[in-house]
């Protein structure tokens, strides 16, 4: 029998999200396993993967073929490296506290990159949410500049229609007394 490690579709319409099972090559995609090992989310950023490395160790000690998908998933989270770590051991290059030691150098390095790309997706969001909060402040002090001209003009035009009309009343009353007094 053909043991497969591969991906396992689940989750709704545009938001898959995938288990990481060892299944019979001969099984559907989404059918019958023999285990699940893992599981890859390829909707969050940087996707998000969970694996039981000790499970994924065994199986390919004993055969199981990765998918190509599922080989890049392996590879990155250090499964691949170990196993051919395990093999220089096997063969006598180097110890199996050597290859510990490797493999923790190598697991550092990644994570210490991995940090850095988030602490730089952090930074490139809060310099975005900078520039739209400034972007969003100059056009609300050029519409307040606006409105205060707009209010300015009307207070304006209420000074000249007052003006006018005080200037009316004034006129008014100064003919209207000249015919009494007659």
């Amino acid at each position: 029998m053909a043991v497969k490690i591969r991906l396992a579709r689940h989750g709704r319409k545009s938001y898959a999200y995938y288990h990481i099972v060892v299944a019979d090559s001969r099984a559907p995609r989404d059918g019958k396993f023999i285990e699940r090992i893992g599981s890859y989310n390829p909707n969050t950023n940087p996707a998000t993967v969970q694996l039981n490395f000790d499970r994924a160790m065994y199986w390919l000690g004993v055969g199981a073929q990765p998918t190509d998908t599922t080989r890049n998933i392996l590879s990155r989270e250090g499964v691949l490296l170990m196993k051919h770590l395990m093999g220089g051991v096997k063969k006598g290059a180097f110890t199996e506290a050597e290859a510990e030691k490797r493999f923790a150098a190598w697991k550092a390095e990644k994570e210490n990159a991995l940090t850095k790309t988030r602490e730089q997706m952090a930074a490139d969001k809060a310099a975005a949410a900078k520039a739209r909060l400034e972007v969003e402040q100059a056009q609300n002090k050029a519409k307040a500049e606006e409105l205060a001209k707009k209010k300015a003009a009307e207070l304006e035009a209420q000074a000249a229609a007052a003006k006018a009309e005080l200037e009316a009343q004034a006129e008014a009353p100064a003919t209207e007394e000249a015919p009494a007094e007659a």
